[in-house]
C-alpha cells in the first residue's frame, strides 16, 4: 500500500551556473523537476511509500527522469515513456536574493495521453492520500475532469484527498485557477495553500478569513504557508494554531520549498501528529529545502529533519 500518490507531469530543470537574468547566463545544469514530483520525492526521503502517475518522452530525458524517480524509491508503475512526445523542459532565471522565474517549454506534454482508464488501472486504488496540485489542471482543460475522476476513485477507495493550489499564472488565468480549484475543494480533506494563492481564490481577506473560506467547502484540515511569518493551520475541531517560521542557514534557491513543506505536512498528517507539531515540522522541511540549488536536492532526508529540530544528535566524524 502507498501512503502518498500524485499525478503530474515531469521536466528536464536546467538550472544556471550564475545568477542574474537568464540572457546573460552561459552554463547550465540538468537536474529533475516538477511540483508533483517534488512532492512524490520529498515524501519518498521522509520515509513514506509515495507513488507518482505520469507520461515522459520516449527519449533520452524521459529515461533519465525515470531512472532518477526509481533511485529516490518512488513508484513509477504508472509511469510510461510515450512515442511522439518531447520531455517537457524548463529554464531557470536564479537572482543574487535566491528568488526566480522560470520558463517552460512543456507542450505538448506527454501527459495528455492519460485518460480515465489509466486511473482506473493506476495505484490511486492502494494510496491512503491522492494528492493533486493546481499545476496538473492547468496544463489543459481535460485535466480537470481526469483530476475529478482520480479523486472519485480515491474517496471510494478509502483515500483521503490533500490539495495544493499552486496557482502559476504563466500557465493559466486567475480566473481558469479559481474555477476549476474551487470545484475541488468540496471534495477536498486537507488543503496545503500559500497566502498568495488563498487571495487569489477567495479576495483579499485576513488569514483566519481564508482558512474560513477553505473550510466552508468541507475541507477538514488547512494549512496556510506564509513565507518569512512561518504558517498556520486549523482543524474542524480546534482554533487556529500559528507556527513560526524556521530561519534557513542560507537562501540559495527558493524552488521546491512549498513541496516540502507539503511533504512534511503530509508526513505529520500520517503520524496522526497534532497540528503544532506537524507545522512545526513541515516550517523546518521547508526551510531546508532553499538552502540548497535545485527543485528537489535540498529536500531531506528524516534523519537530517531529525537532527535540525535536535531531536537526533549529529555525529560529524
Amino acid at each position: 500500500m502507498l501512503d502518498i500518490i500524485t499525478i503530474g507531469d515531469g521536466m528536464i530543470t536546467m538550472n544556471p551556473k550564475t545568477r542574474g537574468p537568464l540572457r546573460f547566463s552561459n552554463e547550465f545544469e540538468r537536474k529533475a523537476g516538477g511540483a508533483e514530483l517534488n512532492l512524490a520525492v520529498g515524501a519518498a526521503r521522509l520515509g513514506l511509500a509515495s507513488g507518482w502517475i505520469s507520461r515522459v518522452g520516449n527519449d533520452e530525458f524521459g529515461q533519465y527522469i525515470l531512472n532518477f524517480m526509481r533511485g529516490e524509491g518512488v513508484d513509477v508503475t504508472d509511469v510510461v515513456k510515450e512515442d511522439g512526445y518531447n520531455t517537457p523542459l524548463n529554464f531557470k532565471e536564479i537572482r543574487e536574493d535566491g528568488s526566480g522565474s522560470t520558463h517552460y517549454y512543456r507542450f505538448p506534454s506527454p501527459t495528455e495521453t492519460i485518460t480515465a482508464e489509466t486511473l482506473q488501472n493506476s495505484k490511486i486504488k492502494e494510496a491512503k492520500i491522492f494528492y493533486l496540485s493546481g499545476v496538473f489542471p492547468s496544463l489543459r482543460p481535460e485535466n480537470v475532469s481526469l483530476l475529478h475522476q482520480a479523486i472519485s476513485i480515491a474517496k471510494e477507495n478509502g483515500a483521503k484527498i490533500a490539495l495544493d493550489p499552486n496557482i502559476r499564472l504563466k500557465l493559466w488565468s486567475v480566473e481558469s485557477a479559481r474555477e476549476a480549484l474551487l470545484s475541488f475543494l468540496p471534495h477536498v480533506d486537507i488543503v496545503l495553500s500559500g497566502e498568495e494563492e488563498a487571495a487569489q481564490l477567495f479576495g483579499d481577506q485576513t488569514l483566519e478569513a481564508h482558512i474560513q473560506e477553505f473550510q466552508s467547502y468541507g475541507v477538514e484540515t488547512v494549512a496556510v504557508k506564509r513565507g518569512e511569518k512561518g504558517a498556520a493551520g486549523k482543524t474542524a475541531d480546534e482554533e487556529v494554531v500559528y507556527a513560526s517560521s524556521v530561519k534557513a542557514a542560507k537562501v540559495v534557491d527558493t524552488v521546491g520549498a512549498g513541496d516540502g513543506f507539503n511533504a512534511g505536512f503530509l508526513y505529520g498528517i500520517l503520524q496522526d501528529w497534532p497540528l503544532e507539531k506537524t507545522l512545526q515540522f513541515a516550517n523546518q522541511v521547508g526551510s531546508m529545502v532553499v538552502a540548497v540549488s535545485g527543485d528537489n536536492e535540498g529536500l531531506p532526508l528524516l534523519e537530517e529533519v531529525a537532527e535540525a529540530l535536535g531531536e537526533k544528535e549529529k555525529i560529524e566524524r
